[in-house]
């Protein structure tokens, strides 16, 4: 999805406008609130995801803005051991109610790309000689 300029809505004082940015940001923020969220993802480069803290929010969001309505889409990485499809729906839901709650802007879809599975505790193991004496 390419992010379109949101057109501005006229009240009786002067104009409203949301720009598509600040759709981004909501977005961002709504995604990394659901459980199992480990991070926004900021796309493929070089064939590696890369993980992206709070500083970049609306990275690994993209928007669709018309008058009325908005789409997303949001590429993320999921902690190891959640379920995937179930956290991908909480990702849907809250960030449709987000940004519904906030803009007044009607979110017609939410995709969900996760691009990594992220490990809490990575634990490594170093292979050990156990023939060699400790002297």
């Amino acid at each position: 999805m390419s992010t379109v300029p949101n057109e501005s809505e006229r009240t009786e004082i002067g104009e409203i406008q949301i720009a598509p940015e600040v759709i981004e940001v909501i977005a961002g923020l709504a995604t990394v609130e659901v459980k199992g969220v480990a991070g926004m993802s900021g796309g493929f480069a070089g064939g590696i995801a890369e993980l992206l803290g709070r500083k970049n929010l609306s990275k690994g969001v993209k928007v669709e803005v018309g008058q009325r309505e908005a789409a997303v889409d949001v590429s993320v990485i999921i902690e190891y051991g959640q379920r995937l499809p179930e956290v991908a729906t909480e990702i849907q839901r809250n960030v449709k109610r987000s940004i519904e709650m906030m803009t007044g802007l009607t979110v017609i879809e939410v995709n969900v790309q996760i691009h990594d599975v992220h490990f809490k505790n990575a634990e490594r193991t170093e292979d050990i000689d156990f023939n060699q004496r400790v002297k």
